[in-house]
């Protein structure tokens, strides 16, 4: 057991941005709630599962919604409190742990606050290891967790619980409530007794989040070299250039669009175009893929190298854009049944991002 301090916070929410892959929500917004919740409250004891105990419920929570909401509508800070406390009128077990949902994002945030005022430890996994739009594209999902019954809860004070028959239909059910809701809602889901946790989550992501942070920021401060960093953590520069336009769109609660990107220096006379659904789909260079979900796609602030969310980006930005590989769950063949570019309407099949290039496609580097 260790604990999250207040101290982790900058790191987190740098490293949330990174393995985001542009979407989960704004982390700055999640770092300043965290901050104030934990300097009231005190650390969040952080647990591996191998310290869970025997018996008992973990429980996944999340804010659900398009980025571009939660920039704009903030939360109360109560929505997490709420929504925990209506899934424990439903639950069979006492809560021993939470956990976050996705790690990206707001969402590697949104456990540590509600774990804060509820007095709970925090599993150090998640159910992603990444960011992905819907409510099935989870591990849990893959391994037979159903999402149902779940919570849901709002700033206003509103309270549901969505029992659905799959977890399709808590994906539809629960996204039509969270438009209706004004665009995004907390959500706590997918509750696991703590003995089929193991093969369900994807382990060590929230410590593994914090850490990249920290070198990404080390990275920002001169203190360690690009390709340290990207030695570190198996990422791969794809592409530098300047961001000539972007189409944004709010609808049916996701933030759909397109970034183009105009290359300098060594991709001068190329283009990329990055499109995203919340978080980062595909990268195309030249009208070629040259990375894809399920890896992850960030695009980093060229001279500062800090992540730049989906909601965030904007005319004129020089970016580089970095690929990260994805957990290997996600390459299996039901991991890309699931979140793979054909589930997403993309008429090709995968290619691993440090594959590419043996297709003879370029990555720019």
């Amino acid at each position: 057991m260790r604990w999250v301090t207040v101290e982790d916070l900058d790191d987190l929410a740098v490293g949330a941005a990174l393995l985001g892959a542009g979407g989960g929500g704004d982390p700055h917004l999640g770092k300043l709630m965290a901050k104030q919740v934990m300097k009231e409250k005190g650390p969040v004891r952080l647990i591996r599962v191998e310290e869970l105990p025997q018996a008992g419920i973990v429980l996944p929570v999340a804010m659900m919604g398009a980025p571009t909401v939660s920039v704009e509508k903030i939360p109360s800070g109560q929505e997490w409190d709420t929504v925990v406390r209506l899934a424990k009128s439903f639950l069979k077990d006492d809560i021993v742990a939470l956990m976050s949902a996705e790690i990206g994002g707001e969402n590697s945030f949104v456990p540590l606050i509600a774990a804060a005022m509820l007095n709970l430890p925090v599993l150090d996994a998640d159910g992603m290891g990444r960011a992905f739009p819907e409510i099935p594209m989870t591990s849990m999902n893959l391994s037979g967790v159903p999402a149902a019954p779940m919570a849901m809860a709002d700033e206003r004070g509103n309270r549901v619980v969505v029992d659905a028959v799959d977890n399709a239909w808590a994906e539809r059910i629960s996204r039509m409530i969270t438009v209706m809701m004004g665009g995004s809602a907390a959500i706590a889901l997918y509750a696991m007794e703590t003995k089929a946790v193991r093969s369900a989550v994807v382990e060590g992501s929230l410590s593994q989040t914090i850490r990249y942070g920290r070198w990404l920021r080390s990275l920002a401060q001169g203190k360690m070299s690009f390709d340290a960093f990207s030695q570190a953590t198996g990422g791969i520069p794809l592409f530098q250039g300047k961001v000539v336009d972007v189409i944004r769109r709010t609808e049916g609660g996701f933030v759909r669009g397109t970034a183009t990107i105009v290359g300098f220096d060594r991709d001068d006379g190329s283009v990329m175009r990055v499109e995203f659904q919340n978080e980062h789909l595909v990268a195309m260079r030249d009208g070629e893929p040259v990375a894809m979900v399920p890896d992850i796609i960030a695009l980093l602030d060229a001279e500062t190298f800090m992540p730049i969310t989906t909601e965030s980006i904007a005319y004129g930005q020089r970016v580089m854009v970095f690929g990260l590989p994805c957990a290997p769950l996600w390459r299996t063949q039901a991991g890309l049944e699931l979140v793979g570019p054909r589930r997403f309407g993309y008429a090709f099949d995968y290619i691993p991002i440090d594959e590419v290039d043996r297709h003879g496609l370029s990555t720019g580097n």
